[in-house]
């Protein structure tokens, strides 16, 4: 069995290496955005004339754009810029949400965080939480949500209804407290700007992945993957059993998790 489960990790690292040379052999087509694209009067018959127009956001494998669903089949320029919008507000929200799932967990049960009263999977952590940090959580969503709204949804009362501003490339809000677009040229802000629509892609469908995985296995990250990792599902099973819902769940995973591990590297 831990033959068998060196064996399952040497390959996951080595699709991992593949992967990873390929896409680092490949330099993406890097196109600057501009707000051209977004003319309200074009129209594009699919992804591919958008992105030969200006789009940004396709790279290798797709460097004529992917678009499985059709959104793009016939669409306009404004409507273009809302879904490139939401794409990027949604993925960077996603990225938020990918780190604190992961670190939320890693710290649940320390006393600095609300006295220990939060733990479990971190699809819970939220609803543990005192209201006080609901109300935070609220304001700043509020205060985040009025300034990309100020910045480029156009007024709905003399314009089109949920339409934004001819003139606004998505994302754009001109905030940059870190100074990351100092001295950059265009080239280099259309590269970051890939980088960030990227992923924000991958971020989305990660995020995706552990919500799915703890509604159904109702256990933290990293510890049921570790379990799983060595080859032993019925292990996982008896882990969920056993930890799932304790009030220690998360100091449970993982000592459960260590004892698999010792398990395993004996032989048993």
């Amino acid at each position: 069995t831990h033959t068998h489960t060196h064996t399952h990790t040497h390959t996951y690292i080595y699709i991992n290496m593949a992967l990873t040379s390929m896409l680092s052999a490949t330099k993406p087509t890097v196109r600057a955005a501009t707000s051209s694209v977004y003319d309200k009067s074009r129209k594009y018959a699919d992804i591919k004339e958008a992105t030969a127009a200006g789009l940004d956001g396709a790279c290798a494998p797709f460097p004529e754009g992917l678009d499985i669903l059709g959104f793009c089949k016939g669409i306009n320029g404004g409507d273009l810029q809302r879904y490139r919008e939401a794409e990027i507000t949604h993925g960077r929200v996603a990225m938020i949400a990918t780190v604190g799932f992961l670190v939320g967990e890693q710290v649940e049960g320390s006393s600095f965080l609300f006295d220990a009263q939060v733990t479990g999977p971190a699809i819970n952590h939220f609803q543990q939480t005192p209201g006080l940090v609901w109300g935070l959580v609220g304001a700043t969503i509020f205060l985040l949500e009025s300034t990309r709204v100020q910045k480029g949804w156009s007024d709905p009362f003399t314009n089109e209804l949920f339409s934004l501003n001819d003139e606004y490339i998505p994302g754009q809000w001109g905030f940059d407290p870190l100074g990351l677009s100092n001295n950059k040229t265009t080239e280099d802000m259309a590269e970051a700007r890939l980088k960030e629509i990227n992923n924000g892609r991958l971020a989305m469908i990660s995020i995706s992945g552990m919500v799915a995985q703890e509604l159904v296995n109702g256990l933290n990250i990293l510890p049921a993957d570790e379990v799983l990792e060595e080859g032993r599902g019925a292990a996982l099973v008896q882990m969920g059993k056993k930890c799932a819902g304790a009030i220690d769940e998360a100091a449970c995973a993982k000592a459960f998790e260590a004892a698999e591990r010792v398990a395993v590297a004996s032989g048993h």
